[in-house]
């Protein structure tokens, strides 16, 4: 299952798209279904990932509205999972990209030890995250519910009610960074590679990511994954949330200007170049 954000039917060339060019999710379209009269109960973050995986209507149960990147996991454990739908049938079960749900039971979170529950207590065997998404804090990458590269000498924390001692903010140091985003959205805080995010952190420098990064790392994990699933001659559903279209939308380098269309342009070609990693990889 391939899962994007913020992307308009409007902005795939089989839709009709004719500034942009979509080869790979054309030829999905053209050997399998393409909707024409859909609809949906949330289309924003957190609720649409609550109804996809549990099959519940996220308006239904308290606490699905799009979570800061502090929340505690909102999918119950106790009921059925998509995941544990394939899990229970005997297929190994696998989340990479964003992730956006939560995580814990309990607040504040503490990201300096494995985070629990979480993807796993979902149904999913293994994980490979950023926990909520890329204009939020925290800015790290988790695997199996695990910061990694973390630093036991440089600990995390993370709030969204108050700044840290000398953090560098973006609504105070505009001239740090290489995209201005909107301040309204709060997208004026934290500062990680030359942009402001949402909330506030401390500590785990060795552990921040960068922009560019994030489309071939979540790839290379979700290859090795499926890699891994026929190795071991085991069935496999792999839950891929890429990280693109959604804010800040700062493409790796290899896509920047590629479009004519700006930022955004340039990452739903990341993102079309992502479909098409996993399909030569299938």
């Amino acid at each position: 299952m391939l899962y994007t954000d913020d992307l308009g039917y409007g902005d795939l060339s089989c839709y009709g798209a004719t500034a942009i060019s979509t080869p790979h999710i054309d030829c999905l379209a053209q050997n399998g279904l393409r909707f024409g009269d859909a609809h949906c109960t949330a289309s924003t973050c957190t609720p649409s990932r609550f109804s996809m995986l549990s099959g519940r209507y996220a308006w239904r149960k308290k606490g699905t509205n799009i979570l800061p990147g502090n929340g505690n996991l909102t999918i119950p454990t106790d009921i059925t999972t998509l995941a544990k739908v394939f899990q229970r049938t005997g297929y190994v079960t696998g989340a990479i990209g964003k992730w956006h749900l939560g995580l814990g039971d309990k607040s504040p979170i503490d990201w300096n030890k494995e985070v629990s529950p979480g993807p796993r207590e979902i149904g999913f065997d293994y994980s490979f995250i950023f926990p909520p998404t890329a204009d939020r804090t925290p800015t790290v990458f988790m695997e199996n519910q695990t910061v990694i590269g973390l630093d036991t000498s440089d600990p995390i924390e993370v709030s969204y009610q108050h700044s840290f001692d000398c953090e560098l903010l973006g609504k105070e140091l505009p001239e740090m960074l290489k995209m201005k985003n909107d301040p309204m959205q709060g997208h004026d805080q934290h500062i990680v590679n030359g942009i402001g995010r949402i909330g506030y952190m401390k500590g785990g420098k060795r552990a921040e990511w960068t922009d560019e990064e994030l489309g071939v790392t979540f790839n290379t994990k979700a290859i090795a994954f499926i890699d891994k699933s026929v190795k071991e001659k085991k069935p496999f559903f792999l839950y891929y949330a890429i990280h693109d279209i959604h804010v800040p939308r700062m493409p790796a380098t290899m896509f920047m200007r590629k479009s004519k269309l700006g930022y955004r342009g340039d990452t739903i070609l990341e993102m079309e170049h992502t479909v098409g990693i996993i399909l030569e990889a299938l």
